[in-house]
């Protein structure tokens, strides 16, 4: 029962850590976007607010969907179960990069 309590309070703190970053890119008064990608520069952005929202709200619906998707750890740590979360974070994470690839990115960005 603990190493299976222990295994998903560690996965809901990962997901509160994502609802955090969206909750205080959602908030930002800064002038300056936020990046979605690892070490890369964040392509020229007209709306910088707007994109900073969009990028917020993406974070937080991430992170609620990372905590869900972590239950089935609850269920024991021999459970066919424990599939669902492996899969599932690749699978929200592969939805959040196309939600920014294709959604929130070209409404922002700078029109040539």
């Amino acid at each position: 029962m603990e190493g299976r309590l222990i295994a998903f309070v560690i996965w809901v703190i990962i997901g509160v850590l994502f609802i955090v970053m969206g909750i205080y890119d959602f908030n930002s008064k800064k002038a300056k976007p936020f990046g979605f990608w690892a070490n890369a520069e964040v392509a020229p952005i007209e709306d910088v607010k707007g994109y900073n929202r969009a990028l917020g709200i993406l974070w937080c619906v991430y992170g609620i969907l990372f905590t869900l998707i972590g239950l089935p750890l609850l269920d024991g740590l021999n459970s066919g179960l424990i599939i669902i979360p492996i899969l599932g974070a690749m699978l929200i994470s592969i939805a959040a990069m196309v939600a920014y690839v294709v959604g929130i990115e070209p409404k922002c960005r700078k029109k040539k």
